[in-house]
């Protein structure tokens, strides 16, 4: 039988960073209100959450990148919005601050978590911070609470199968 290992989503004691983006801040000031309701729900205090604000999407990455060398949190989620407009600007941005956040992800310790949205109109990017389609925000918030977790058990790795100290848990099916 296989061990299924996943994170739960218990923020108690976790230190978190949002890197947000202010270009579009009518919709990643939303973003930001998503994460944080989903942090303060789950038990993150918010005197451990650190919030970097940057110009936009494209400097997401190398301000998260920072953080992840600084270790000083458990999880970084990185929120921005870009929005489709006349030239071929979006293709650019969106592309490579996905990119960035990936190669971050990729060579980093802790979770760094991808909440750009990307849309095509600014009815889209709206319904995604919250009015139709759910907060993105608060998604990537859920996410990096679980791959807190989940990273926390996996350097624990001491093979003890009932549920560990940091959350994570292994079951056996």
């Amino acid at each position: 039988m296989a061990w299924i290992h996943e994170g739960d989503l218990n923020g108690e004691g976790l230190r978190v960073a949002i890197v947000l983006g202010r270009f579009n801040s009518f919709i990643t000031e939303r973003l930001l209100e998503g994460a944080m309701d989903c942090l303060e729900r789950h038990g993150v205090d918010t005197d451990d959450i650190d919030v970097f604000r940057v110009p936009g999407a494209w400097e997401i990455a190398p301000v998260a990148r920072k953080l992840s060398l600084a270790d000083e949190h458990d999880a970084i989620i990185c929120l921005g919005a870009v929005i489709r407009g006349d030239t071929p600007h979006f293709e650019y941005v969106a592309a490579e601050s996905a990119k960035g956040v990936a190669a971050v992800a990729m060579s980093s310790d802790v979770p760094v978590v991808y909440g750009i949205v990307t849309a095509d109109t600014v009815d889209q990017a709206i319904d995604r911070a919250g009015a139709k389609s759910g907060n993105r925000g608060f998604d990537a918030a859920m996410t990096a609470l679980e791959l807190a977790a989940l990273y926390g058990y996996i350097e624990e790795g001491d093979g003890d199968e009932e549920e560990e100290e940091d959350g994570g848990a292994a079951e056996q099916k």
